[in-house]
């Protein structure tokens, strides 16, 4: 395993060649299985395939955690990015699986991210849901941004609604997330998208892994991080 590398692989059979106990930190968002056909306000997208059995898909979510489980230190921390979903009216939560998993929760932190999704058949859902997952229940954060359990800052805002990628969380968000642990040093994301989590740990200082399966998103998160890292040359030059 490279460290501050993008892989374009299957998450679940990269992570085989992950040593145990090795991760600082785990920071992700999986695919939500909305379906194939979802909207947000009024633009509908087919992103990519997201469409699973439901059954099949929260017991892919428990073999991912427990894996993540596997791979992170005694003192780790994972930050699994997910929401409340419904089906057929009614609402499915994390928990259904999570409670199924190896993994202990620390804490759930609400995140008003301003999606658009205005059906009148029920309250507007507009908040998603970032949950701490650690191995061991004495694992501490250092809470460096004095913050509350709801974000709802407008530098947390979803970039994914006006981007390519209609799923990216913003990298202000990971970096916060990031500072809170100033003694971490390795940073796993193995749903690596459009490389947002990568972007937030070089600006940081961090060493990161990332796996996406998707050639295309793959492609678009190396050209993104490396954008970034010519802007941050191009700066330090500019004040020698």
């Amino acid at each position: 395993m490279e460290l501050n590398k993008l892989y374009n692989a299957d998450c679940m059979q990269a992570m085989k060649e992950i040593p145990d106990n090795s991760i600082d930190l785990i920071i992700t968002s999986p695919p939500y299985n909305l379906g194939n056909n979802h909207h947000t306000g009024g633009n509908r997208h087919n992103p990519y395939n997201d469409n699973m059995k439901e059954q099949d898909y929260q017991q892919w979510q428990i073999e991912l955690i427990n894996e993540c489980v596997r791979v992170l230190k005694s003192d780790g921390s994972m930050f699994y990015n997910h929401k409340n979903r419904i089906k057929d009216g009614l609402q499915i939560s994390p928990y259904e699986w999570l409670f199924k998993t190896n993994i202990l929760i620390k804490q759930e932190i609400v995140w008003f991210n301003r999606s658009q999704n205005f059906d009148k058949c029920r309250f507007y859902p507009m908040t998603e849901r970032i949950y701490w997952l650690t191995k061991n229940p004495k694992t501490k954060l250092f809470n460096a941004i004095n913050h509350h359990d709801l974000f709802n800052s407008s530098e947390w805002q979803a970039e994914g609604t006006q981007k390519e990628h209609k799923r990216a969380y913003p990298i202000k968000m990971v970096e916060d997330i990031l500072s809170c642990f100033p003694d971490k040093k390795t940073v796993l994301d193995p749903f690596m998208g459009s490389g947002t989590t990568a972007i937030a740990c070089y600006n940081m200082g961090f060493d990161y892994v990332g796996y996406e399966i998707d050639k295309d998103y793959y492609n678009g998160a190396c050209k993104r991080i490396e954008e970034v890292k010519a802007q941050i040359r191009f700066s330090d030059l500019g004040e020698l």
